[in-house]
């Protein structure tokens, strides 16, 4: 295959990183802060630097374009992909791996399919500064396997996860509920600890209780626990939330804990703690409804 010509929309962070290794004729860029009488002259040299040409709008960074790479801010995708679909060649794949929600980018891919140009769900799945194109990522796009030959002569080689838009920024977006709440857990509880001088406790402690479980075992335990124990659970983390409070830290995420643990304590399920993950939450999913249709 003929190397192709790329169009990055948005020359931030990621779209250097990636643009760094990737095997292309040539490598356009639009960026916005290329209009920025303050900023333009940085981010022109950032992308001279990288091999990039420089583009002052839309139209000219992807009017040659086999491959657009859609990287700005998630608030700005739709807006970007509606503007920039307008100005793409019959055909061309567009790429958008902004971080959003799978709704958003099927509005998105609408925009871009009604154009002729072809919508690519792709959703980044570890730091790209590392790996640039190399990155672990996942795509759906209703073209299929049709995509990644010509995504692999650039550099790019994800997973493809179904045909349906959305599905890969789905993946990613629920991974994000525990990967980002981790982070946001870790901070309500080692700043506490720091605070009352138990961290490195702390710590110990949450080691020497790492169960080793796969995380579809690990969840299917969690939810046992919590169906069986939440009622008590909750009245413990009412606690929590107030030693919190008393160390001058706000209980966000343990707010939410005793939300959810009041909830599928209230639900009175027995639950095998061994049972199938789908199973389980099927049977959760029933309780939830029939208690709404009681109330």
């Amino acid at each position: 295959m003929n190397k192709l010509n790329v169009a990055f929309i948005g020359f931030g962070e990621a779209g250097l990183a990636i643009a760094s290794d990737l095997t292309a004729a040539s490598i356009s860029a639009f960026d916005i802060k290329l209009g920025d009488n303050e900023l333009a002259a940085d981010m022109s040299l950032r992308m001279t630097e990288a091999s990039v040409t420089p583009c002052m709008d839309t139209r000219s960074a992807v009017a040659e374009a086999d491959i657009v790479i859609s990287v700005v801010t998630a608030d700005q995708a739709g807006k970007a992909a509606a503007l920039t679909a307008r100005h793409m060649r019959n055909g061309a794949l567009f790429l958008d791996m902004n971080s959003c929600a799978p709704s958003s980018k099927q509005i998105s891919a609408r925009a871009v399919e009604a154009t002729g140009a072809v919508y690519v769900d792709v959703a980044v799945m570890a730091p790209i500064t590392a790996k640039g194109p190399a990155t672990a990522m996942l795509a759906a796009c209703q073209r299929g396997e049709d995509i990644l030959a010509p995504l692999a002569a650039i550099g790019i080689t994800p997973r493809l996860v179904g045909l349906e838009v959305g599905r890969a920024s789905t993946i990613k977006m629920l991974r994000s509920v525990m990967v980002k709440g981790m982070e946001a857990l870790t901070a309500e509880c080692f700043r506490a600890a720091v605070r009352a001088g138990v961290a490195e406790d702390v710590a110990n402690s949450l080691d020497a209780s790492e169960s080793g479980l796969g995380w579809a075992a690990q969840a299917s335990y969690n939810m046992e626990r919590m169906t069986a124990h939440g009622i008590r659970r909750a009245a413990e983390m009412r606690e929590v939330a107030k030693t919190l409070r008393d160390l001058d830290i706000a209980p966000a995420m343990t707010t939410g804990t005793i939300a959810w643990q009041q909830d599928m304590g209230d639900l009175k399920l027995a639950l095998d703690p061994n049972a199938d993950l789908g199973a389980q939450v099927a049977a959760i999913e029933t309780a939830f409804n029939a208690q709404n249709e009681e109330t």
